[in-house]
């Protein structure tokens, strides 16, 4: 099983887009990989029709989608033109079909006691390192609005050198702004009395401050 921090397995996998290799097919983007209990069930139903209307979002942020399951491609490919006929919905973004459980086993998907893979989410930096892991038992859908502001978090997250708050950026103690990393050393406790002094940060205490990007 991987861990937040490691790099994602090197796998080719096939999809209903074709065969691909894992990680290297989305060198050099953020992707979220997310695995279903089956297809053809009714809340992974609601969860890839919810995707789908969220796949412009996720994209406009840079990032690629893969779906997974232990069903067979054609077992995808003919729920997903149901999905279609029925709910008006194209499903654009490739889906696993991780018929023996090889990739399911290798990332931890599959449940104590079950053949079918967890609702887990493994989000995937540029550099295919995992950055979030977040997983759901087969009776409670997910809310792919929470993983598109973990995304847009870590993104900032990364390129700001701060952390996220709690519900960011909806805090209900610092609104929208960012947590400064606490201070590490006396001098650096200087440094930011120094800031917050010159109005660029505020702060509760020394090792709470946050600051407006």
């Amino acid at each position: 099983m991987v861990v937040i921090g490691e790099k994602f397995p090197e796998v080719e996998v096939n999809t209903t887009h074709g065969k691909m290799k894992l990680p290297d097919h989305f060198a050099g983007k953020w992707f979220v990989l997310f695995s279903h209990p089956a297809d053809f069930t009714p809340v992974c139903t609601t969860e890839f029709y919810a995707m789908q209307k969220r796949l412009d979002k996720f994209k406009e942020l840079g990032v690629e989608v893969i779906g997974l399951s232990v069903d067979q491609v054609f077992a995808h490919l003919k729920w997903i033109e149901w999905i279609k006929d029925n709910l008006g919905e194209e499903i654009q973004f490739p889906v696993i079909a991780d018929d023996r459980g090889d990739l399911a086993d290798m990332l931890g998907m599959i449940p104590t006691g079950s053949t079918q893979t967890a609702r887990a989410v493994f989000i995937v930096d540029p550099k295919g390192t995992i950055r979030a892991i977040v997983y759901y038992p087969a009776e409670l859908g997910r809310d792919w609005d929470e993983i598109l502001r973990a995304v847009k978090a870590l993104q900032i997250s990364d390129a700001n050198g701060v952390a996220m708050p709690h519900k960011w950026p909806n805090n209900e103690l610092i609104k929208d702004r960012v947590i400064v990393p606490p201070a590490g050393s006396v001098d650096a406790i200087k440094d930011r009395e120094e800031a917050k002094k010159k109005g660029e940060i505020e702060c509760y205490d020394w090792w709470l401050c946050h600051k407006s990007l």
